[in-house]
């Protein structure tokens, strides 16, 4: 007799779609682009040199943390 009974272990885990994410990461880092060059400005400015974290860096890093929390929710 031949077993037709659902494989409830072989289901998938439900990702979002690469595509939607790239795009939310992307308005995100656009966003968080112009404020943290102004904080990179400040900064350089108060301590009076430049520092490693660039606005480029410092703005991705808020992409990558802000971007999970709009998915996770």
């Amino acid at each position: 007799m031949t077993d037709i009974s659902p494989d409830t272990h072989c289901t998938r885990a439900h990702k979002p779609p690469r595509t939607e994410y790239l795009i939310y990461f992307g308005i995100i880092f656009l966003a968080t682009l112009p404020l943290a060059t102004l904080s990179w400005a400040l900064a350089a400015i108060r301590q009076g040199s430049l520092t490693d974290k660039g606005p480029v860096k410092r703005a991705w890093t808020q992409a990558r943390i802000i971007t999970p929390m709009i998915f996770s929710a």
